[in-house]
């Protein structure tokens, strides 16, 4: 099986990836990315990386029991998505907390609150195979716990169950 945890930056899918006991092969995409140079260009204005997505998934070939972690990996051939989601005040908060600009902050709070990473892995990996889970209110290890039991095929998909539009 393989498994991407994806969400807007900040919706905690590193701290929970990290508190998930699972006997998958976990990549942290952004790392990789990072540490593998699969990326193409440097996004001045995000201070971002621009991910070379085909070279990613040259780099990720023929590894199927697998998790991975980061706001791209929706964007990979894989059986379940778990869309991590968050208040996108507190979303803003977290991010302001680690240093991140205001401005690329309420960027991705505005993401958050219109589905944005939801609405694409819905669209590339149909409805009946995304589970999403509010991290909210909740610890990592909470959160891990909802990814096991996607893991397990003890929880049903959840697509559109979140709703954050009030916050526009």
């Amino acid at each position: 099986m393989s498994v991407a945890v994806t969400g807007t930056p900040g919706t905690g899918k590193t701290s929970a990836v990290e508190a998930l006991d699972t006997d998958l092969d976990v990549v942290h995409l952004n790392e990789l990315i990072r540490e593998a140079d699969l990326w193409t260009e440097r996004d001045a204005d995000r201070d971002s990386l621009v991910a070379d997505l085909d070279a990613v998934r040259e780099r990720l070939a023929g590894r199927e029991e697998l998790l991975v972690e980061s706001h791209l990996a929706h964007n990979l051939d894989v059986d379940r998505v778990v869309v991590l989601r968050c208040h996108p005040e507190e979303l803003r908060r977290r991010l302001t907390e680690r240093g991140e600009a205001d401005e690329k902050a309420a960027e991705n709070a505005e993401s958050e609150a219109l589905d944005v990473i939801l609405s694409e892995a819905v669209a590339e990996h149909g409805i009946e195979n995304v589970y999403e889970i509010e991290t909210t209110d909740r610890t990592p290890e909470e959160v891990a716990g909802e990814i096991a039991a996607v893991l397990a095929g003890e929880r049903e998909p959840s697509a559109g169950e979140v709703d954050y539009l009030e916050y526009l």
